[in-house]
Order: C-alpha cells, then structure tokens, then sequence
C-alpha cells in the first residue's frame, strides 16, 4: 500500500474552502487541482496538518481554527492615521491595500477601512484572522516531481 502524504511530498488536491456560516471563499471547482509541496508554507498549517497520512483518492473534510489559519485577529494592527500624511493627490478609499513601512525597514499590508476628512483607519490584520476555515479536500495525486508544480 502506498505511502501516506507526509512533509515535502509534492500533491494535488481539488478543495473547497468555506467560512463556519457556509460562505465560499475559495474553490478549485473552475481551476482545476492545486499542487504544492506539503509542509513547505503554500497553504496554512491546518491544511498541511490534514493532508499528512492522506492517499490518493481520500477525500476529507476539516474544520481549521484561526490560530492554525490565518491567526487571531489583533486589534493593535488597525490604526488611524491623519489624512494629511498623504499625498493630497493621493486617492485613498475604503477597500484600498497600502504599505504601510514599519521600523527595520520591513512593510505591513493593511486595508484602508474608514476614510474621514482627518483620519485614515488601517487594518494590517489578514483579511481572514479570526475566521474558522472549513475545508472539503480530495487528494487527486501524490507522489509528484517538483517539476509538476509549475504545469511540468
């Protein structure tokens, strides 16, 4: 019998990733399979945890908290910052992505919230911290060359 998937194993997978009220967020249902190398930071940990031990053909559905997601939200990552720091030609909106520049010379994504006259509210939390994932996986293929992840 063959093997179950463990770490660095290349696999592909059809899935279907909702939120707890249902809502799909992701599906590869119009794309076709996903390849990635398991273990290697190509989907979150909850993910890779569920597919170790999995063979070709299995199908499974896993419920993944944020901490194995995409973590808590943490309310020290949303801001408000005068709307005089930017650029009077710059047009910021709600929705909109930004980088933000930290110390070190590092950058933080966030998503501009709420636009006033005087403030811009950033939010640098993911967009699905503090979201339980609830996926329906099928493994489609295991045992595949790296060359595979790219269409090879």
């Amino acid at each position: 019998m063959a093997e179950g998937i463990k770490d660095g194993d290349v696999i592909r997978v059809r899935f279907t990733g909702r939120y707890q009220d249902g809502e799909v967020f992701d599906t590869t249902e119009e794309r076709g399979p996903f390849t990635f190398v398991v273990g290697s930071g190509a989907v979150v940990k909850g993910f890779d945890d569920a597919v170790r031990g999995m063979r070709a053909g299995e199908r499974t559905q896993v419920t993944i908290e944020p901490e194995q997601a995409y973590g808590s939200r943490n309310e020290e990552y949303v801001l408000s910052i005068p709307r005089s720091s930017m650029p009077a030609q710059v047009k910021v909106s709600p929705g909109m992505q930004l980088k933000v520049p930290l110390q070190g010379g590092k950058a933080l994504t966030a998503t501009v919230t709420k636009v006033t006259r005087e403030l811009i509210r950033l939010d640098g939390n993911h967009p699905m911290a503090g979201k339980t994932l609830v996926f329906d996986i099928e493994i489609v293929a295991t045992g595949l060359k790296p060359s595979e992840l790219f269409g090879g």
